[in-house]
């Protein structure tokens, strides 16, 4: 068996063994990104109230769903076909003759991804229809073209052109400007148009708050749960861009990915926890630790480094996660003060994040780094000069103004046909009740007679009687 194997590699099967470990690797890591939708939706459930659980879970179902469609029919064809803006024609529309299969999984989950940032934000008030209509539109066409012009050689910022620009290119590895960015973009978009959930900020009677009432998440565990698969997710995200293993040198990248990632997650978590810890202090004179403050702030950590993940020493992994801690608390509290309602702050992390993970980029990419995953010279303006910079706030500027200009249009549409919000009486009941047949739990109690008859054939009448 072994003599075999060796006269299989001699006769031209080792380049097939390379070939076959670089899409298993692709494999992999894209399983490990599609597990985050998992992780997303462990999160949303966890962080709105019992009553719309069903419905969030499904819109996460949805959007794996029609981001598979969208980006099988148009998306992958836009994104990665030669063209100047878009790409036009080519055996990646409906993967027509196009055989790199693993290309196209491993993209998918990405769009996926950005797709799916959005089900937090429009939680609990926004109809399915939007929802599926949104997710295809996205995935479809407008996360493409973000694609096409940061990471298809054709594309105006590519670092992967023949003659990028400012010799560098916008430099973004693993998608905080073209992954989170948009998805972040799209959900600012989305809760401005769609209103925040009733009971927010105003009474009944239209009148403003003195105070936002909050709405308390009714499962912290899987909130957490689902912080921790989206961490573990990260590790595919991040490692798995690389696109392969065996090359020199990709090992190295994707070690170095690991490591800035968990560096930065870490930091990310603790500094929002203490920084909302101390603003706590500082205006109520009490010490208390939001649990949801340091999951946020670890996905923040982690949006923040996404971009900057393959060129950055583990030092500055610390310090742009710290950074991203910091601003998901003062952007949440931003949003609070101009009346956004984000259900689960998805825009503080994916929105703001993602813009600081492009321009920490800018900032910290080291020559040794940029050298080796993007054998470039120009690195970040802590090393060398300014033209990286400036193509990272390019960069973020453009998927700013792209995202803004197609979806204002396309949610105000929805919202004007009465397609986007559910009906105010709806939205009291619960989605769940309202559009998906019954509630996610079922908390009926057992009849009080069957109760009586076992607390006294049992001798313990007084736990039993309180609780019926």
């Amino acid at each position: 068996m072994i003599q075999q194997v060796h006269r299989d590699l001699e006769d031209g099967g080792l380049a097939d063994l390379i070939k076959g470990t670089d899409q298993f690797y692709s494999l992999f890591c894209g399983a490990l990104i599609f597990m985050m939708q998992c992780g997303f939706a462990m999160l949303c459930a966890g962080s709105i109230r019992q009553k719309n659980v069903k419905n969030i879970m499904l819109k996460n179902i949805l959007d794996a769903c029609g981001g598979a469609l969208g980006f099988w029919a148009v998306g992958f064809g836009v994104a990665y076909e030669p063209g100047a803006f878009i790409g036009t024609s080519g055996p990646r529309f409906f993967l027509n003759d196009y055989g790199n299969y693993i290309d196209f999984f491993f993209q998918f989950t990405f769009a996926a991804t950005a797709a799916t940032i959005v089900a937090g934000t429009v939680a609990e008030r926004c109809k399915m229809v939007a929802y599926l209509c949104y997710s295809l539109f996205l995935t479809g066409f407008v996360y493409p073209v973000v694609v096409h012009a940061i990471w298809n050689g054709d594309g105006f910022l590519s670092a992967f052109a023949d003659s990028p620009v400012r010799g560098v290119g916008m430099i973004d590895f693993a998608g905080s400007g073209v992954v989170h960015m948009t998805g972040g973009a799209t959900a600012l978009v989305a809760a401005i148009i769609l209103g925040p959930r009733i009971g927010r900020f105003h009474d009944e009677d239209g009148n403003p708050l003195d105070k936002p009432h909050s709405f308390p998440p009714h499962s912290v565990a899987l909130q957490v749960l689902g912080t921790f698969i989206l961490w573990f997710g990260w590790y595919g995200f991040n490692p798995g861009s690389t696109l392969a293993i065996s090359p020199a040198g990709y090992g190295d990248v994707a070690a170095l990915c690991a490591v800035t990632t968990t560096l930065a997650a870490a930091s990310g978590a603790v500094a929002s926890m203490f920084t909302d810890t101390l603003l706590g202090f500082i205006t109520e004179g009490e010490t208390e630790y939001d649990l949801s403050m340091c999951m946020n702030g670890c996905l923040g950590g982690l949006v923040g480094i996404t971009a900057g993940c393959s060129v950055v020493e583990p030092w500055a992994a610390a310090i742009i996660g710290a950074i991203a801690g910091v601003l998901y608390v003062s952007a949440s509290k931003l949003l609070v003060l101009l009346k956004i309602d984000d259900a689960v702050d998805a825009i503080p992390v994916h929105f703001f994040n993602g813009a600081w993970g492009c321009i920490a980029t800018g900032l910290f990419a080291a020559p040794r780094h940029t050298a080796l995953a993007y054998g470039a010279t120009n690195c970040g303006l802590f090393y060398s000069n300014g033209n990286l910079l400036v193509n990272e706030i390019l960069g973020v500027g453009f998927v700013i103004l792209w995202v803004g200009a197609v979806m204002t249009p396309f949610f105000i549409a929805l919202n004007a046909l009465g397609m986007f919000r559910v009906d105010p009486l709806e939205e009291k009941v619960g989605l769940d009740i309202s559009h998906h047949k019954g509630a996610a739990y079922d908390l009926s109690e057992p009849k009080k007679e069957d109760v009586e008859i076992f607390a006294s054939t049992h001798g313990k009448v007084e736990k039993f009687t309180d609780s019926s």
